[in-house]
């Protein structure tokens, strides 16, 4: 990979068994009018949850009464052979408790609540769908990452 690796976060909004995805807009830097978690790079001096719940906010208005955070998975390393990008990424998955005050940033053009495994069937950012398996609720099971 040409580039030195980018620390970013992706949080995962659950409401009833389905998944948020947000359609990445024409104005952002990386992979427009692809789907995406709520993502965004890791600034220094944060935490990656803390990153988290910051991008939760700026790109949906839920602040922390409107969320939960179930599972902080481990971080996976994600290289893009097309763009010669290294991410590591830090994937979270949070209950949304109030789903109606969700109101989208200029960085996103549409959302869905989809059922994890439709994942593999939209035009994601890079491994979206294995950054899910990281949180998903079978891998809580004795992994001693929920929270």
């Amino acid at each position: 990979m040409n580039e030195p690796r980018r620390s970013v976060v992706t949080a995962f909004l659950e409401h009833n068994g389905r998944i948020l995805v947000l359609r990445r807009g024409r104005r952002v830097g990386t992979y427009q009018g692809r789907w995406a978690g709520v993502s965004g790079f890791l600034e220094p001096g944060n935490t990656p949850e803390h990153q988290a719940r910051v991008e939760i906010q700026e790109e949906t208005g839920l602040t922390d009464e409107d969320i939960h955070l179930i599972a902080a998975g481990a971080p996976l390393m994600v290289d893009d052979p097309a763009t010669g990008r290294r991410w590591l990424v830090y994937p979270f998955r949070f209950a949304v408790l109030h789903p109606e005050r969700i109101r989208l940033d200029w960085e996103h053009e549409e959302m869905r609540w989809i059922a994890p495994s439709e994942l593999e069937h939209l035009e994601t950012v890079p491994r979206l769908a294995e950054a899910w398996e990281h949180v998903a609720p079978s891998r809580q099971h004795g992994a001693g990452e929920e929270a």
